[in-house]
């Protein structure tokens, strides 16, 4: 059976969450599905996610994304045997960018199919972050879950299309609760500096209609407010609604620029309530 996720999630670097339990049975209270360890956190994160495990009752721990290229397939089918015993854990792949960890001579795609073939994680306890349509189609052959990072309803739709019916789909969000446009825009700026520098990103963006000029001088506002929700949390709430609208199952909330998180996703489910 495949995992349960709910409509909505957290994602959060895998280190805010190290002695944090208390967070994370607060943020199941408050509706959320799943937590989203993100970072590609290598296998030390097993201890963070059985802690987790341990704190709460319902919420789902997924790892987002156990990096294909630094993370031997070895290490994740040990973690996964000694968390077998629960029904609440993801196992989530991917190959992070394999162009800056010296692996360029080698297809990324080939080694998650080698990785995948070297797993002894089943199928429906495992995701797979995704962004282009051949990896979207892997995500939908050998995993349950699909997870596209930084993405738009727009690419929502297509990857829904992608994918078909036989696969979870859950897109991440970035999130800024904040009204004035130009210290959002500011913030959301920040939070994407480093995947401006990342290829799998920027061909992602490229390919859904952005523009080299789009990506120069930190990114342009067009793009900036395409890939980060902005505002009021009733405006950031009908962004995340868009998502399920174009086909998400689950939609991963990440706030950034916060300086209380917790807080801000406090607001963001009080907004999200009747969905």
């Amino acid at each position: 059976m495949t995992v349960e996720l709910g409509r909505y999630g957290v994602w959060d670097r895998a280190a805010r969450w190290v002695g944090r339990g208390e967070d994370a049975a607060e943020l199941e209270g408050l509706g959320f599905g799943a937590l989203w360890l993100g970072g590609s956190p290598d296998g030390s994160v097993m201890t963070t996610v059985s802690e987790l495990l341990d704190a709460t009752e319902k919420i789902t721990v997924a790892t987002a994304v156990m990096n294909v290229w630094t993370t031997p397939a070895g290490e994740v089918n040990d973690g996964y045997r000694a968390l077998a015993w629960t029904d609440r854990f993801l196992v989530g792949i991917g190959t992070g960018n394999g162009e800056l960890v010296g692996e360029v001579h080698h297809s990324p795609y080939q080694k998650l199919i080698h990785y995948l073939d070297e797993l002894d994680v089943p199928r429906d306890r495992l995701a797979l972050a995704a962004l282009g349509p051949r990896l979207l189609r892997l995500a939908a052959a050998r995993t349950s879950v699909a997870h596209p990072y930084l993405v738009t309803p727009d690419h929502t739709a297509r990857a829904r299309e992608t994918v078909g019916a036989g696969v979870l789909l859950a897109p991440e969000q970035h999130v800024v609760l904040e009204e004035d446009p130009a210290r959002a825009r500011d913030l959301g700026r920040e939070a994407l500096a480093e995947y401006l520098g990342r290829p799998d990103h920027t061909r992602n963006w490229l390919r859904h209609g952005f523009t080299e000029d789009d990506l120069a001088g930190g990114g342009s506002d067009r793009l900036v407010d395409a890939l980060v929700a902005w505002g009021s949390v009733e405006r950031v709430a009908k962004r995340l609604r868009e998502h399920h609208e174009a086909g998400a199952d689950h939609v991963a909330v990440q706030v950034v620029g916060a300086p209380d998180a917790q807080q801000a996703l406090r607001d963001v489910a009080a907004a999200l309530e009747d969905d």
